[in-house]
C-alpha cells in the first residue's frame, strides 16, 4: 500500500515545484478599436483630429523631398603661439591639415535635382554627400552660394525623378501660425518639430549681414541647418538656419522670398550681384528724431554720401533722413540695406527723404555693390549735425593748420567731461565736430552761435568726423 501511495506523492510534489517556478506573461491592454479594451479617451474633438491628419499628411508628402547632406572639409591646423611666426615651419615642418566632418539638411526645388541648403553647411566642403528618403547617396556639387545671406544651392545628378518641395509666399506670414521643421539633427534623419510662427523680420542679430529673420519655437537643433520650415500646407516658408545656444525654443529661419532672389541670381549666374546707393548710413534714435524734427524716429539717418554714387548724383544729402524707398517704408538701417540689396543695377528708384522739416521726393539710379566694392568711401558734402561746449560736457579748439590746409572744416574736441551727457554719449577726444543742428560750422565762432540756438531749443544734433567715418550724435541738454 505505501509503495502505491509514495509515486502519487513524489507526483503531487514535483507538480506543486512547477507551478512556482512558472513565469508571468505581460498583459497589455490595447484599444477597443482592436477589440480587446475601450480607449482611455473615448470622444476626441474633431479639430483635434483633423490636425493630427494634416500633420501626417504634411509629413508623408513633404519628407521625401528633404535630403541630408554631409560634407568633409580640409582645414589648416593652428597652433597657438606660432601660427604667425616666420620660423613656424623650420620647427614644426609643412602646415599640417585635418579632415572635418559636418552634418546639414537640404531640400530638393524641382526635377533637375537642384538642392537648397545654408552656405555654412557646404564651406570650403572637399566632399558633399546627398543622401535621399530612399537611402540613394549622391554626390552633390557647389552651384553657388551667398555667405551674406547664408544661401547655397548645389546639385545632385540623380537618375530617377526627385520628389521636390513647393515654395510658400513668407510675406503673408503671422505670428501664431503653425510652423513645421523638418531636418537632420544630430544626424537623426527628417525629424519633424511642430511650433508656431514667434515673430518675423529679426535683424539685428549678429548672425548675417543681411538678416529678415523667421523666429520659431518649432524645435531646431544642429543638423536642421537648411532644412524646410513649412506652414501647415505643406509649403516652404523659410529655410531654418540657426539657434539661440543660450535658450530653448528659439530658432531662426530665413525667409523664403528673401532666399528666392538668392536662389535665382546663384543658379542663373552662380554668384549674387546688390544694388548700391553710396550712402553710409546709421540709426534714427528718439534724440536724433527730436534734433531733426521728427515728431518720432523714422527712417534711416545718411551720415556719408559717397562721390560718385546714385545717391550724390541724385541729390541726397548727408544729414538726409531716408523715410521710403521704392514705395516701402524704411523701418531701419537694416531694412533699408535689404531693400537696396534687392535692387537690380541700373534701375531708377523713388526715394522719400526728410530735410529740414519737410519730405522731399527724389529719383534714384541703383548702381551695383560688386562695382562699388573698390570705391574708396569719401564726403561728397558736409552738411549736418554732431556735438557739444561746456553744459554737454565738452571742451573744443580750433582745428590745427595741416587739418585746415587739407580743407577739413569744423571745430575738434579737446576734451570730454567723465559722466558728461557727451562722454556717456559717445563723444571722443579728438573728433572733430563738423555741424551742429545741421547747420556747418568752421570756428569757434560760429560753433558757439550754434551751440546757443541749440541751448534755446533743448537739444543737439552733432556730425561728427571720426578717422574716416561721419557720424551723428544727438542729446537733449534740458
Amino acid at each position: 500500500m505505501r509503495r502505491i501511495w509514495l509515486p502519487f506523492f513524489l507526483i503531487y510534489i514535483l507538480a506543486a515545484v512547477t507551478a512556482c517556478k512558472k513565469k508571468e506573461e505581460a498583459v497589455f491592454y490595447e484599444s477597443s478599436r482592436k477589440g480587446m479594451a475601450e480607449a482611455p479617451v473615448k470622444e476626441v474633438p474633431k479639430d483635434a483630429l483633423a490636425t493630427q491628419q494634416a500633420f501626417t499628411a504634411l509629413a508623408k508628402t513633404v519628407t521625401p523631398s528633404v535630403v541630408n547632406i554631409s560634407t568633409i572639409s580640409k582645414k589648416k591646423m593652428v597652433r597657438p603661439f606660432f601660427e604667425f611666426s616666420p620660423f613656424s615651419e623650420d620647427f614644426f615642418g609643412s602646415p599640417q591639415y585635418r579632415r572635418d566632418q559636418s552634418l546639414g539638411s537640404g531640400f530638393i526645388i524641382n526635377r533637375q535635382g537642384y538642392i537648397i541648403t545654408n552656405e555654412h553647411v557646404v564651406r570650403d566642403a572637399e566632399t558633399i554627400k546627398v543622401k535621399l528618403s530612399n537611402e540613394d547617396v549622391y554626390e552633390g556639387k557647389v552651384v553657388g552660394t551667398d555667405a551674406k545671406t547664408d544661401i547655397a544651392v548645389i546639385k545632385i545628378n540623380a537618375k530617377e525623378d526627385l520628389p521636390f518641395a513647393v515654395m510658400g509666399d513668407s510675406d503673408k506670414l503671422e505670428v501664431g501660425q503653425w510652423a513645421i521643421a523638418i531636418g537632420n539633427p544630430f544626424g537623426l534623419d527628417r525629424t519633424f518639430t511642430v511650433g508656431v510662427v514667434s515673430a518675423t523680420g529679426r535683424s539685428n542679430m549678429g548672425i548675417e549681414t543681411y538678416e529678415d529673420f523667421i523666429q520659431t519655437d518649432a524645435s531646431i537643433n544642429p543638423g536642421n541647418s537648411g532644412g524646410p520650415l513649412l506652414n501647415v500646407h505643406g509649403e516652404v516658408i523659410g529655410i531654418n538656419t540657426a539657434v539661440v545656444a543660450a535658450g530653448q525654443g528659439i530658432g531662426f529661419a530665413i525667409p523664403i522670398n528673401m532666399a528666392k532672389k538668392v536662389v535665382s541670381q546663384l543658379v542663373g549666374k552662380g554668384q549674387v550681384n546688390r544694388g548700391w546707393l553710396g550712402v553710409s548710413i546709421q540709426q534714427v534714435t528718439p534724440d536724433i528724431a527730436q534734433s531733426f524734427g521728427q515728431k518720432k524716429p523714422r527712417g534711416a539717418l545718411v551720415s556719408e554720401v559717397i562721390a560718385g554714387g546714385g545717391a550724390a548724383q541724385a541729390g541726397i544729402r548727408q544729414g538726409d533722413i531716408i523715410l521710403r524707398f521704392d514705395g516701402a517704408e524704411v523701418r531701419d538701417v537694416r531694412h533699408l540695406q535689404r531693400l537696396v540689396a534687392d535692387v537690380t543695377a541700373g534701375k531708377k528708384i523713388e526715394v522719400v527723404v526728410f530735410r529740414d522739416g519737410k519730405e522731399l521726393p527724389l529719383t534714384v539710379t541703383v548702381g551695383s555693390a560688386e562695382s562699388a566694392a573698390a570705391r574708396k568711401p569719401r564726403p561728397a558734402e558736409q552738411g549736418g549735425a554732431p556735438a557739444d561746449t561746456s553744459w554737454v560736457g565738452l571742451s573744443v579748439d580750433e582745428l590745427p593748420a595741416d587739418l585746415r590746409k587739407r580743407g577739413v572744416s569744423g571745430v575738434m574736441v579737446r576734451d570730454v567731461e567723465e559722466g558728461s551727457i557727451a562722454g556717456d554719449g559717445g563723444i571722443q577726444r579728438g573728433d572733430i565736430i563738423v555741424s551742429v543742428n545741421q547747420r556747418k560750422v568752421s570756428n569757434l565762432d560760429e560753433f558757439a552761435r550754434q551751440m546757443k540756438e541749440a541751448g534755446q531749443r533743448g537739444s543737439v544734433a552733432f556730425l561728427v568726423r571720426r578717422g574716416g567715418a561721419s557720424i551723428y550724435f544727438a542729446f537733449r541738454i534740458k
